[in-house]
């Protein structure tokens, strides 16, 4: 059985995601991991009719989800998870600091 990993994931789960953890970032622990600009752009992508072998959190993205708002976070189920992985895109986007 193959692994689950980000690199192996839908391009609409993924999005989820990363549009999860960036409202998580933005509303909960108030120190957001993208721009205002990047969330609505990564928000447009969102299409809550797309399937992703996921039931529970297909039918909450069509119940809660709502473009340019990150308040349905709130009522997210996985938001227990969403630490770890504002964690790991804060990690990603850190700018290089010295010169080789």
């Amino acid at each position: 059985m193959k692994k689950k990993t980000v690199s192996n994931l839908s391009d609409e789960k993924r999005n989820r995601i990363r549009v999860a953890a960036a409202a998580y970032a933005y509303e909960i622990e108030n120190d957001p991991v993208m721009s205002d600009a990047e969330f609505d752009a990564l928000c447009d992508k969102i299409d809550i009719k797309k399937k992703t072998g996921d039931k529970n959190m297909d039918n909450f993205f069509k119940r809660e989800f709502k473009a340019h708002t990150g308040m349905w976070i709130h009522k997210h189920p996985q938001k227990a998870q969403l630490p770890r992985i504002t964690k790991i895109m804060r990690a990603k986007k850190k700018p290089v600091l010295e010169f080789e």
